[in-house]
């Protein structure tokens, strides 16, 4: 399995909007091959930051989830609408039982 996680702090005139785009993101890659979870989140100690948590069946899956038009898309959202974006990082896990 594959988790990424990431954020971006929008700026106070555009929250709304980024966050309208985020979500309208996570409903589309929910609906991907491979996607196992997929969520955006306030942090509650900023809020106006969004933080993404995302877990996918494999790196196929993932490398698939970057190519599609929706995942352009929000990435000229978070352009257009954030004061910082601090990036996503990649993890391969595997569940401990």
């Amino acid at each position: 399995m594959i988790i990424v996680t990431g954020s971006v702090t929008a700026r106070a005139d555009s929250f709304d909007a980024l966050r309208q785009e985020s979500l309208d993101h996570v409903a589309r890659s929910r609906l991907e091959p491979g996607c196992l979870l997929h969520s955006v989140h306030v942090d509650c100690e900023n809020p106006l930051r969004l933080v993404f948590v995302e877990h996918w069946a494999d790196k196929a899956a993932l490398d698939l989830h970057f190519k599609q038009p929706g995942s352009a898309r929000l990435m000229r959202a978070i352009a257009a609408l954030s004061s910082e974006n601090t990036g996503i990082e990649m993890f391969d896990a595997a569940p401990l039982t």
